[in-house]
């Protein structure tokens, strides 16, 4: 009875150790404002942090700084503010460098079909939009803001266009969803209870942008054949 009870016990605080790097409730949990930069580095600076939850986890993060949690964990809006910033603009920053030396191999070599399919996304981004839109634009689409980084490097964009823009579009990405977070929770009481579907619809709005010049780009091309009539 006594071995059974130790192995339960144990059991019982291996599942508290447990981290899953899918929820941005454990992550933040387990590795608080830490968690943060190190998530964002990975996966917008390295490809096998691609499935990594960078919008919820921002989001989710503000809504903690709101004092929105259902244990009362708080944390610090100027940390996970500086935090976020750090790792999103570092990987991004390292994405570009790993791409720029390795060239397309690492890509080549993936047999991830969701990597290959944000692979092809962000080289139409680059060729559609040109840099400075699709570096920007890249930052709200997840899977695409992990390649397109090493992708810009493979492809020779200047280091100092990429710099300028991908610290314009992180910077926007970053701030935007904590500080979204951050009035959500102060503005409505116990929002935690349906951090799902918002989150859901966070996301969903952060690819507004994307669709916006999807539409303006279709827009174009039919005003061009009207006026050639």
């Amino acid at each position: 009875m006594r071995g059974a009870a130790t192995l339960a016990a144990a059991l019982s605080g291996a599942s508290h150790l447990a981290v899953n790097v899918l929820d941005p409730r454990s992550l933040l949990a387990a590795f608080g404002v830490l968690g943060i930069a190190v998530v964002l580095f990975a996966e917008t600076g390295l490809l096998v942090g691609f499935f990594l939850p960078g919008d919820s986890l921002l989001f989710t993060a503000g809504l903690l700084c709101a004092g929105s949690a259902a244990d009362g964990a708080l944390l610090s809006l100027p940390l996970v503010l500086t935090a976020a910033a750090a790792g999103a603009l570092a990987g991004a920053q390292c994405g570009y460098l790993i791409g720029r030396r390795a060239g397309g191999a690492l890509l080549r070599r993936s047999r991830s079909r969701r990597l290959h399919r944000g692979t092809a996304r962000a080289r139409e981004l680059l060729e559609r939009y040109g840099h400075a839109k699709a570096i920007v634009l890249a930052r709200f689409v997840p899977v695409v803001r992990t390649v397109l980084n090493p992708l810009a490097g493979t492809l020779d964009v200047p280091v100092r266009v990429f710099t300028l823009w991908q610290v314009v579009g992180g910077l926007v990405w970053t701030v935007g969803l904590v500080l979204a977070g951050y009035g959500l929770g102060s503005s409505v009481p116990r929002v935690e209870r349906y951090l799902l579907p918002v989150v859901a619809v966070v996301v969903a709005l952060s690819l507004l942008p994307l669709a916006v010049e999807l539409l303006r780009s279709r827009r174009h091309p039919e005003e061009q054949e009207e006026a050639g009539r």
